[in-house]
């Protein structure tokens, strides 16, 4: 795992604080660290932020917020998905990444410290991590769907995505109609997975647990092409010789997902995120991990918003 400048040829449709999928399969626990789509926002209610009355910060009653370890707000998140979570030995948490900025501003902001868990993208997208108390939150560049929203409460959207056709620079493969017949490597349990199955026809989908099982497959040969969030294969397509050749409107937009009836963390996350975006941090933020430039090749036709 926004409403500022995306890529060139999706910036003017990013606008907010406003998910898109992934994830890795091993449920293994980090130090500190963080971990895809629906039309569901998040329910708001419970006793949570309540402003000062000389304007300043929101003061939080932490004991309202029930989480599974006091004074601490643990976050399960699928690592690596570069640019939104990665391991980091250099950061305080064990982690970096879009998602784990967003989460520690909200982790300070609340008035407690952060905690982070690399956690696999099924258990995480299926409300079990959250059901089993393992975590308060799940950041994961996650999708908010109208099925996810069955199992899991969500926060306001905090960043629009777009799914994208990855593959090897010499290959022959310039939009998702020429994939019949060809191995395209997806990542199991997203909705870039689903958005496959639907389109890429006559094409060998082949699901991985993660991303980083996906980049290695690409480097290997062992696949034709990648179709998953175009963030993700910006950031596969700079550490290796692949180029984007098709952006997909799939109007996705990633959310915070907290457990079903946390509706006081719900709402003390989305003051946080409001705030976040009130006070310009999130564009600073923005800036730092999503490029300006065009992620589509030029001689590729970009379908992005």
């Amino acid at each position: 795992m926004k409403t500022r400048p995306l890529f060139a040829a999706t910036a003017a449709a990013c606008l907010v604080l406003s998910l898109s999928a992934c994830g890795s399969e091993e449920d293994t626990s980090g130090g500190d660290d963080a971990g895809d789509n629906a039309d569901a926002g998040s329910d708001d209610s419970g006793d949570d932020a309540d402003s000062s009355d000389d304007g300043g910060s929101a003061e939080v009653d932490t004991a309202a917020l029930n989480l599974v370890s006091e004074g601490t707000l643990t976050v399960c998140s699928d690592v690596p998905y570069p640019p939104f979570e990665d391991f980091d030995e250099s950061a305080e948490s064990g982690f970096s990444g879009f998602d784990i900025d967003i989460v520690s501003y909200v982790a300070d902001g609340l008035g407690v410290d952060l905690a982070v868990k690399d956690s696999a993208f099924d258990g995480l997208q299926s409300g079990l991590s959250l059901n089993a108390g393992e975590c308060d939150l799940v950041a994961s560049a996650m999708t908010i769907t109208e099925d996810r929203a069955k199992n899991l409460a969500f926060s306001d959207g905090y960043y629009d995505s777009l799914q994208s056709l990855l593959v090897p620079t010499a290959s022959d493969i310039a939009a998702i109609g020429d994939l019949e017949g060809k191995r395209v490597a997806v990542q199991q349990g997203t909705t870039g997975e689903a958005y496959a199955k639907e389109n890429a026809t006559g094409a060998e989908l082949v699901a991985f647990p993660s991303n980083a099982e996906i980049y290695q497959a690409l480097l290997a040969g062992q696949v034709d092409a990648a179709l998953q969030d175009l963030p993700v294969n910006v950031d596969n397509a700079k550490k290796g010789d692949f180029t984007i050749v098709e952006e997909y409107d799939t109007d996705e937009t990633y959310g915070l997902a907290i457990k079903k009836d946390n509706d006081a963390l719900v709402e003390a996350v989305n003051a946080q995120l409001t705030e976040l975006r009130d006070s310009g941090e999130y564009d600073t933020l923005y800036a730092q991990y999503f490029s300006e430039d065009s992620a589509v090749s030029d001689d590729a036709e970009s379908t992005s918003r």
